[in-house]
């Protein structure tokens, strides 16, 4: 059995992401030692029937104590509340990394607290479902997904190295990128695409000249993949619309402009352009598939393979 990458981790959130990382911890023997914790006692005790840890500890601070890695999986807005909770708790040379999907926002609040002697380098595993909790977790979730490392101005690089080798052992590709710029690609990737799911899936709803049955009755004709990201955690997805608000008006700013250009097409009956435009986006979607960021079966793979969205 190989030698564990660390002595001690700590989990704080045990939601998809955390409990995903407890397993694959778990399966790769990462750890001599896995500490869960969260505020709910409801959610601890169903993290310790599942066996996720080796201990269950609700109060953060003492969960972090000793530990070599402490990784943060709680809605983005509660970063810099965990962060407070847990400082004085940081053993030096502890690593401190996070999995939120805004880098600036996490950035802003959790560092602040953070000592001198921890180092902090937030990180987002760009992998996930829709369902959420200890239960949804699986030890696959990041294989051959990507971990973007966002680290901040003096970062140790043999912490570094460390924490970019514990997201390789978990089956991630990883990558360094500026906050800002992780926020920008993020918005466009992944927090624009989620919030026209919520919006095509509400408008849907409102409409009341088509009944809900017939929107389940016929959602395989494509309302169904909107639904999977609309059904995404809204607490999460609160957080990322506040805490990324500048790059996701820009991508949405850039999305209507498109939006209102595809609409004179229509009007217009500019068939040229609409197949120009239809073609370029199947590109796309091959370039996708060959990225290897997604299967070329029917039914996007999803009877084959887990769901996985990024987020």
């Amino acid at each position: 059995m190989t030698q564990p990458l660390f002595e001690k981790i700590a989990l704080v959130g045990i939601g998809l992401i955390g409990s995903s990382i407890a397993r694959a911890v778990k399966r790769g023997n990462l750890a001599n030692k896995l500490v869960i914790s969260t505020r709910s006692q409801s959610t601890l005790d169903r993290a310790a029937e599942l066996g996720l840890g080796d201990a269950y500890i609700a109060d953060a601070a003492q969960a972090v104590q000793d530990a070599d890695l402490v990784v943060v999986s709680v809605p983005v807005g509660a970063s810099g509340a965990i962060a407070e909770q847990i400082a004085a708790a940081l053993k030096p040379g502890a690593i401190l990394t996070d999995v939120g999907s805004t880098k600036g926002s996490v950035i802003a609040q959790m560092q602040p607290h953070v000592p001198d002697h921890v180092h902090f380098i937030p990180g987002h595993p760009l992998a996930g479902t829709e369902k959420s909790g200890p239960d949804a977790g699986f030890a696959d979730l990041f294989e051959k997904r990507w971990c973007i490392l966002t680290p901040v101005p003096g970062t140790d690089v043999a912490a570094l190295d460390k924490l970019t080798r514990f997201w390789q052992a978990l089956g991630s590709n990883v990558e360094s990128m500026d906050p800002d710029h992780h926020d920008k690609v993020l918005a466009i990737v992944s927090h624009l695409p989620h919030i026209i799911a919520y919006n095509i899936v509400g408008t849907a709803d409102d409409l009341e000249t088509v009944t809900e049955s017939e929107v389940i009755k016929y959602s395989a004709s494509g309302f169904r993949d909107f639904t999977r990201l609309a059904a995404s955690d809204p607490t999460m997805w609160r957080d990322i619309c506040l805490h990324n608000k500048e790059a996701i008006l820009e991508m949405l700013a850039r999305f209507s402009e498109d939006l209102a250009s595809l609409q004179r097409a229509i009007r217009w009956g500019d068939g040229d352009k609409l197949f120009d435009l239809f073609t370029h986006t199947r590109s796309v979607r091959r370039s996708i598939i060959e990225a290897g960021q997604e299967v070329d079966l029917p039914d996007f793979g999803r009877h084959a393979v887990p769901e996985t969205t990024q987020q």
